[in-house]
């Protein structure tokens, strides 16, 4: 295609992905107080790691059962913005899948075949390792929260803003899911040949150390338990990645051992082992009967 016909596709690639996008933030708004299974509404699903938290924690506001589980709303706007936050991100994650193929669909003419069976398989993993993540944030900011609201040795009532409450989940679950990412890193590196076993192995106690260090930064809240939650998972990952990549390593030495011989391990000042015949090529004799020259 001339570069108008590339421009025209991107910008009819790019309008689809918009439409689902808002497609799927209408939904999320919808799907708020929408109770498609018993307690299956997108209000509750994200509060439930609050409700988890033991009833003498959570505040309660005058005249409410102890059992009730609410946030607070300190400004007009408060409950729309919200809710239209957290309905875009979950209607985006929802419709991942029809605006990354429009993406894909922008991209795969350019790829070579292999290039693109590679690409399904990348997307495929990095979907499932970040689904992966969320999860298990989801799982983690109960117990987060209590560490957090303990801090007090019950001297206070923990009275959250639902802005600040919600944007605390979504943020972990987006850490959590990103940094699940670890291993596919590593290990399309470890393909292209930019990381080897060898240099995973001698970098391992100062990667296991980067990682601790990058899960006290980047998890929002103060508390121990989801730092090392992820830091722990994320080692896992590094290991796992680091044996895939000895597992590829010893098999690309074997098929280079098996049809050639390795000349990898050579000095840049050695002589290469090659033997060729760097004679210059002697001109063949004029077939019989032929009446044209050489130059012919």
């Amino acid at each position: 295609m001339s570069l108008r016909e590339h421009l025209y596709d991107l910008r009819h690639r790019l309008s689809l992905a918009l439409l689902f996008l808002v497609l799927g933030a209408i939904f999320g708004y919808i799907w708020w107080d929408w109770q498609i299974v018993p307690h299956g509404a997108l209000a509750d699903i994200m509060l439930k790691p609050y409700c988890d938290l033991p009833s003498e924690a959570r505040g309660v506001a005058p005249g409410a059962a102890q059992e009730t589980c609410r946030l607070l709303q300190t400004t007009p706007f408060e409950g729309f913005m919200v809710r239209m936050k957290v309905g875009f991100g979950a209607g985006a994650v929802l419709t991942s899948p029809l605006w990354l193929y429009q993406i894909w669909a922008f991209i795969a003419p350019g790829l070579y075949a292999k290039e693109r069976k590679f690409a399904r398989r990348f997307v495929l993993f990095a979907t499932m390792l970040f689904v992966a993540g969320a999860l298990l944030a989801y799982y983690v900011v109960p117990q987060g929260l209590q560490v957090l609201v303990g801090f007090g040795g019950g001297y206070f009532q923990t009275f959250f803003k639902a802005d600040d409450y919600f944007s605390f989940v979504l943020v972990m679950l987006l850490i959590f899911g990103v940094s699940f990412e670890l291993p596919l890193v590593i290990i399309m590196l470890n393909q292209i040949g930019v990381l080897t076993y060898d240099k995973l192995k001698r970098w391992r106690r100062g990667i296991y150390f980067a990682l601790f260090v990058f899960a006290a930064i980047a998890t929002p809240g103060t508390d121990p338990f989801s730092m090392v939650a992820l830091a722990i998972a994320m080692c896992l990952l590094f290991e796992i990645s680091v044996q895939v990549a000895r597992v590829h390593d010893r098999r690309k030495a074997a098929k280079v051992s098996g049809t050639e011989e390795d000349y990898s391990q050579l000095s840049d000042d050695d002589v290469s082992p090659l033997h060729m015949d760097t004679r210059p090529e002697q001109p063949s004799e004029k077939p019989a009967g032929s009446s044209f020259d050489d130059v012919t």
